[in-house]
């Protein structure tokens, strides 16, 4: 037309404008607004519009271009606000979007549906509820309910559910006159993202039995996270069923996504496989899926196979891609893997954010490698946040490293910007109590009482737990009882802290007035404090409760009652629990424990053989409850074999619990000379514990000079330990030796060292 000398008018502009709106060219855009101005023809609304529609798709809104036209418009129409609103909406700045609604409403113009969504759907981002009822309102006045409001009301519903106020998202959805399938899906969107599940498949089938409309994409890509996250397989079969019927899978790439998550996260991992090499059709979101699929089902070296195959695609990775991968490395054999990884994520520039560094620790630490996670988080401690220092506390934890947990964190503190959070603090609290420092713990609990995570009752059990672990028990008194809001793990963490602190009885006493239903820890707590004190009408009491409620297949209250019945001399019962119930190693080792204290070494062995034969995996507790059988009923021949092979057979590594019963054993077959020869041989790797079961078996035995110099090694170890001298001094008087004794004693007394009285208890009863 230029070139023809073609004379052409505003609505030539306004076409020209338009075509270059849809193809997003912002540069011939340009021009055509110069020709515009030279032309005179800026006069024309329309077109003013449409160059303001231009600039917004092309993503150029916050240029002095569009917001200068708009401001020179000398008139503006509904259409004109509408446009710079969705101009500002479409390009993130939805605060300019609300401004532009507000000076909208002081002018002569009245807003129109277009303007009160655009505003609405600003209010929703914002999270700004009051100002979005104001707009309600306003709609309300300008009658939204007809028809020709339906996007009112659809902005409306999403709003109030953004905003957690579904209940009043379902009044306008009740409310609506007409209902378009937008209506439909924003209201299934606002049920699900408000976790009322149950609601989001009622309105789904309710959809499709008011014939009304048929679910579509939208619907389907809604629902199946859902699905997913739920792990509501039936629920996504059915949908699965629904799209092949209406020919949806193979034509939408994102729903044949949303199905191979869902199908991974249902653990139905060969469904999901099928889909993804079903058709050459794949994005790198079905590579992602499929590789964090495999992960997630525990197909780590699928996952790793089909990441390299990625890669000899020539794709551009995203950070998914980085986060599924990193998940498959998650022991000592995928460490090299890992390292491989790292490497290519340092080539490909993916360790530019927080959230992939602490993934990357997470791996280091998942694949036994905590030094090279610790270097991680040195290396990038510019970026790194409280989840980062988290990462590697959680780590030392859970590698029972809690010396190197209290360590990171003593360095988290030094830090020019020190916070925390729960995590944390449960974290490091849990170190504590491993290693029962009491005065960092009371430091801890002094922290937790400053921050606002004192109230939080994950952080309030751990307490309790920490102080049950360092022997403080009226500590864990104080924060049980300081803290009026609890749940059920907080009694559960009490009453175990009662019984392992030897408050039995005030454990049972609690447990009369639990404010909650018992679960399966509870009952495993009440068991140990009637097995303490040795009352069996409360543990038969205990084991009936567990039938009414479905607890007796549980492996750990099988396993507690086991102990309850062999330490109340019912060893009888013991066996018919054990041969009845679902038998976990715990169970085994308690039934083990049970024939050895009862002075049925044999039947122990038999058992061990047994648990071995069956290939349940032997622990060092397994060991434990052997050696004791073997040390009471006088196998001692078979007790040291077990012990030599122990390491060799199975693996496990002898520690002072089982040296223990190996110095028992011996001395009590009269072999007093080896169990000596035998501790000193563990040289500096003897505890206390063998030293001490060492002096207790020279006493029982009249060997008063090897009594002595096994005491003299342990007044060096536990010089507090009042015991030892007790010991000692009986030795003395069993001698005839009162002198000594005499001396000895009066030593205890100037030292001010005091035992712990005995006491017996008897429980009178139907027992």
């Amino acid at each position: 037309m230029i070139k023809d000398q073609t004379r052409f008018d505003s609505t030539t502009l306004l076409l020209v404008v338009s075509t270059l709106s849809h193809l997003k060219n912002f540069g011939q855009g340009r021009v055509i607004h110069c020709v515009s101005i030279k032309s005179g023809m800026l006069v024309d609304i329309s077109l003013c519009n449409a160059l303001i529609n231009m600039y917004a798709k092309c993503g150029d809104v916050n240029s002095s271009d569009s917001e200068c036209l708009f401001e020179e418009m000398e008139y503006k129409d509904v259409v004109s606000w509408n446009s710079i609103m969705r101009g500002c909406l479409y390009n993130g700045d939805l605060e300019k979007s609300l401004c532009y609604f507000r000076r909208m409403n002081f002018s002569e113009e009245r807003a129109d549906h277009v303007s009160l969504s655009c505003a609405i759907s600003a209010c929703s981002s914002l999270g700004e509820l009051a100002f979005g009822e104001c707009i309600h309102g306003q709609g309300i006045k300008l009658g939204y309910k007809d028809n020709s409001f339906v996007s009112v009301a659809n902005s409306l519903i999403s709003l109030y559910s953004q905003c957690e106020a579904v209940d009043v998202a379902e009044t306008v959805f009740r409310e609506m006159a007409y209902k378009d399938i937008v209506s439909w899906n924003a209201m299934m969107e606002g049920y699900a993202s408000n976790e009322n599940i149950h609601e989001a498949f009622d309105l789904m089938v309710e959809m499709q039995t008011t014939g009304c409309f048929q679910p579509d994409i939208v619907t389907l890509t809604t629902m199946l996270p859902l699905c997913a996250e739920l792990m509501l397989y039936r629920e996504g079969r059915t949908i699965h069923g629904y799209a092949i019927r209406r020919h949806m899978v193979p034509d939408h790439l994102p729903l044949r996504n949303g199905l191979i998550d869902m199908y991974s996260k249902c653990n139905v991992v060969e469904k999901a496989e099928l889909l993804f090499h079903s058709t050459a059709q794949i994005d790198l979101v079905s590579w992602n899926a499929m590789i964090s699929g495999y992960s997630q089902n525990k197909y780590y070296e699928k996952a790793q196979n089909l990441f390299k195959e990625l890669l000899c695609c020539g794709q551009n990775c995203s950070s998914s891609t980085v986060f599924a991968i990193l998940s498959s490395c998650n022991s000592a054999n995928s460490l090299n893997f890992g390292k491989s990884v790292h490497i290519w994520q340092l080539k490909s520039g993916f360790l530019n954010h927080t959230l992939l560094v602490n993934s990357l620790m997470q791996m280091y630490i998942n694949s036994g490698d905590l030094t090279s996670g610790f270097s991680i988080l040195q290396e990038n401690s510019s970026i790194a946040d409280i989840a980062s220092w988290n990462t590697i506390i959680v780590g030392c934890v859970r590698g029972d490293q809690f010396q190197e947990a209290l360590e990171t964190f003593m360095l988290m503190r030094q830090g020019p910007s020190f916070n925390y959070d729960s995590i944390t603090l449960v974290n490091v609290l849990s170190a504590v109590a491993n290693i029962e420092l009491l005065n960092q713990g009371k430091s801890l609990h002094s922290l937790a009482l400053k921050s606002p995570f004192g109230s939080d009752t994950r952080v309030q059990n751990s307490l309790i737990t920490m102080y049950d672990r360092c022997r403080d028990i009226n500590s864990a008194r104080k924060v049980f009882k300081f803290h009026s809001i609890s749940n059920l793990c907080t009694w559960n963490c009490m009453i175990s802290a009662l019984s392992h602190n030897k408050e039995s009885r005030e454990a049972l006493e609690l447990f009369r007035h639990l404010q909650f239903k018992p679960n399966e820890f509870t009952i495993v707590s009440v068991l140990s404090a009637c097995t303490r004190i040795g009352v069996l009408i409360h543990g038969k009491q205990v084991h009936g409760y567990t039938f009414r409620y479905g607890y007796q297949q549980n492996s750990f209250i099988s396993a507690a009652l086991v102990d309850l019945y062999s330490t109340c001399g019912r060893l009888d019962n013991a066996v018919k629990v054990f041969r009845h119930s679902q038998k976990s190693e715990s169970a085994w080792n308690s039934m083990i424990a049970a024939y050895g204290n009862h002075g049925n070494g044999e039947k122990a062995i038999e058992l061990f053989h047994e648990m071995c034969d069956l290939g349940i995996k032997v622990t060092k507790s397994t060991f434990v409850s052997l050696l004791s059988a073997c040390s009471h009923s006088g196998l001692v021949n078979q007790g040291l074999q077990y012990y030599e092979c122990m390491l060799e057979k199975y693996g496990i590594k002898p520690e002072a619990e089982h040296q223990v019963y190996v110095v028992n054993m011996l001395a009590r077959s009269g072999r007093i000379d080896e169990a000596y020869q035998f501790t000193k041989g563990l040289q500096s790797n003897a505890s206390s514990g063998v030293w001490g079961m060492l002096l207790s078996v020279c006493n029982y035995h009249g060997e008063l000079e090897l009594g002595k110099k096994v005491a003299e090694k342990l007044f060096e170890m536990e010089p507090q330990n009042v015991g030892y001298y007790i010991s000692l001094a009986n030795m003395y008087v069993a001698a005839g030796s009162w002198k000594d004794a005499t001396d000895l004693r009066q030593y205890i007394h100037d030292q001010g060292l005091r035992k712990c009285a005995g006491y017996s208890l008897i429980d009178v009863g139907l027992g």
